[in-house]
């Protein structure tokens, strides 16, 4: 099957928010093979723990893919401990100009309960304006919806959660049933 007939891949939202010395991402569990939910339970947010030092990432886009750039992500993060920004730009660098890596498609959102990064494969390492950023088929909804709530009583965790329901109920790539990881500094 040619690429250009090949169904589309969506099916995620990822949000992280930062407020009040804590950092949550959330991510949804649907996966999407065109319009046919292939799964609804993915875990699209993991705790990587390089050297002890405790990292969370969320991903969208293909998961081989994703997998792909975590374990380079903790490569780099073991050969510059405590320094996520300068790891987030070494693997960002890695995966603009190696030919295997710029064939991968996926993003991800990175935090060590300081730092809030957006690495892309464009070669990005984005830090976002308001503490809250979203990735992903809903990414927008959410974005938007914890944007609004940040000047709210709520926390990081219950903004991210309720973000999160927003997006599921606009986006049908998007379900409900969320992976939440929080760390703090």
């Amino acid at each position: 099957m040619a690429d250009n007939q090949f169904p589309g891949w969506h099916g995620t939202t990822i949000i992280g928010v930062k407020k009040g010395g804590k950092v949550t991402i959330a991510g949804d569990g649907q996966v999407s093979l065109g319009q046919t939910v292939i799964k609804g339970t993915a875990r699209k947010v993991r705790r990587l723990s390089p050297g002890g030092y405790d990292v969370v990432a969320g991903f969208a886009g293909s998961t081989a893919d994703a997998f792909t750039l975590l374990e380079r992500l903790e490569a780099k993060l073991e050969a510059t401990p405590g320094q996520l920004a300068r790891a987030s730009v070494e693997l960002a660098k890695d995966w603009r100009t190696d030919k295997y890596l710029q064939k991968l498609e996926a993003m991800l959102i990175v935090t060590d309960g300081d730092e809030l990064l957006v690495i892309t494969g464009a070669g990005d390492v984005l830090t976002p304006e308001h503490d809250v950023t979203a990735i992903g088929s809903g990414g927008n909804f959410a974005l938007a919806a914890a944007r609004g709530m940040m000047d709210s009583d709520k926390n990081a965790e219950e903004i991210a959660r309720a973000a999160m329901a927003i997006a599921a109920d606009i986006c049908v790539y998007t379900n409900g049933k969320l992976t939440v990881e929080s760390i703090s500094k």
